[in-house]
């Protein structure tokens, strides 16, 4: 016994230090943020100085796209490294099961010795969510408010604050708090820049956002002539899609406060993310913290003569995707396709922790993302005011079609067509391509079925 008390009195420190050698890690999730709202993408209206810094000292992904465009099954994706196909987790179906649970990124990283926190929009029904980290609060907009209380409900020191104020403050918190003996991994989920569903004007920020873009003109989105709403089908023109356009985008001045909102809740998010940072300043943790930044789906901005995500179109998938690690040589931009489920397998990465042999997605650190040449789109809630579909994107081209309509396909050459106009699904000298790509599609999706799912 004296022998044993010596040895781990000898090892004791050098445990500390092993414990506390491992970085510190923070994973950001913004709602509804679509890949070019952001400075650091080329927009040139929006303000994000923040979120550009980090992509200018990291690592900026040009090509990250979600695997779901919903923000329910995209999260699932996101808490358990697997394709909506397999983890089975969208709307309605009650809490996901608990086998993925299991296998999760926040209980991995538990069993490995990090002290855990998330704040913000959990989005995905589980019963157990208080257990499932060490400092846990979950909350969305208070859908009880047809007004702008849905974003502000909360307080702090008697004072009624915005969801973006409140969630970086938590987060501020959890980092004075964090124990110093103890690596930390951070979730943070805001419900910026989500507009407020039940209420007439839709989108919601604190008052000192009020004069940023007001003497701006939004320009008009592209693809805005009746003549690229008309092309969808009669499900699409008819479903949720066109219903928060009325919402959102059919007059002008709605055109122009929308997009207004929409950058002034973002530009909010990107101002907590600067309080986060020098908070881990203060505490001497910035060098130490890796921070990922990445959006839950994509957006449609009234392109189309549509509004919300959903749909197979890059609109809706595409996003903004950053990894910052202050212990290396930043600047990088990465063309590889990397995807909402490679988001766990690098924190894992990070954390120095092996990844589920049932995960499906990749390090962003590894070399294998360059071989990534094509990826699975899906979004599978069957409900009828949004068509359920399905898809395949590769370097060059792009294969969709509607689940309960599967005669209707659509076929993109990307390397001439990145806005995606021209169907060539129809086109005789096409044909073999669009049967490729089906195929191709068909056996990806085998390949995700929930059959494979638990087994490590």
């Amino acid at each position: 016994m004296r022998t044993l008390f010596l040895l781990l009195l000898f090892l004791a420190p050098k445990l500390v230090l092993s414990q506390t050698g491992r970085p510190n890690i923070i994973f950001i999730l913004t709602d509804d943020q679509r890949w070019d709202a952001l400075g650091f993408a080329g927009n040139p209206i929006i303000q994000t100085p923040e979120m550009d810094r980090l992509a200018a000292e990291g690592t900026y992904f040009e090509n990250a796209f979600v695997t779901t465009p919903i923000c329910a099954a995209s999260r699932a994706s996101i808490l358990t490294g697997m394709y909506e196909r397999t983890h089975g987790y969208t709307f309605g179906r009650g809490d996901i099961k608990q086998p993925y649970i299991d296998q999760s990124y926040p209980v991995k990283l538990r069993e490995a010795g990090y002290h855990t926190g998330f704040f913000g929009k959990f989005g995905v029904s589980y019963s157990g969510f208080s257990s499932l980290f060490d400092q846990g609060d979950n909350y969305d907009r208070n859908g009880k408010y047809a007004d702008r209380r849905g974003y502000f409900f909360k307080t702090l020191e008697n004072d009624s604050v915005h969801l973006s104020r409140y969630t970086g403050q938590q987060a501020i918190d959890f980092i004075a708090e964090a124990p110093a003996d103890q690596p930390f991994m951070l979730s943070l989920s805001f419900s910026a820049p989500h507009a407020h569903d039940p209420a007439k004007l839709q989108y919601f920020w604190s008052p000192e956002y009020d004069t940023m873009y007001q003497n701006v003109s939004i320009p008009d989105p592209e693809l805005k002539e009746e003549s690229y709403f008309l092309a969808q089908p009669e499900y699409v023109r008819t479903g949720e899609n066109r219903t928060r356009w009325h919402w959102r985008y059919d007059t002008p001045e709605k055109y122009q406060h929308s997009v207004k909102g929409y950058y002034r809740m973002i530009s909010e998010v990107d101002a907590e993310i600067g309080k986060i940072r020098k908070a881990l300043e203060a505490k001497g943790l910035s060098k130490n913290t890796v921070i990922i930044f990445m959006g839950d789906n994509g957006y449609f901005l009234g392109e189309r003569q549509l509004a919300g995500k959903w749909l197979m179109y890059d609109n809706s998938l595409r996003v903004p995707l950053i990894v910052y690690d202050p212990r290396a040589t930043g600047g990088e931009r990465s063309t590889d396709f990397a995807l909402n489920i490679d988001v766990p397998s690098t924190i894992l990465d990070f954390a120095g922790i092996k990844a589920p042999k049932t995960w499906q997605g990749e390090s962003l650190r590894s070399n294998a993302l360059a071989k990534r040449k094509e990826f699975l789109t899906e979004h599978l809630w069957q409900v009828e005011i949004i068509a359920p579909s399905e898809g395949v994107r590769t370097e060059g081209w792009k294969y969709m079609r509607y689940i309960n309509d599967p005669a209707h396909e659509e076929l993109y050459d990307l390397s001439v067509d990145p806005m995606e106009i021209n169907n060539l699904a129809g086109n005789p000298a096409y044909q073999s391509q669009l049967s490729k790509l089906r195929s191709k599609m068909e056996k990806m999706a085998a390949g995700y079925t929930e059959a494979k799912l638990v087994k490590e």
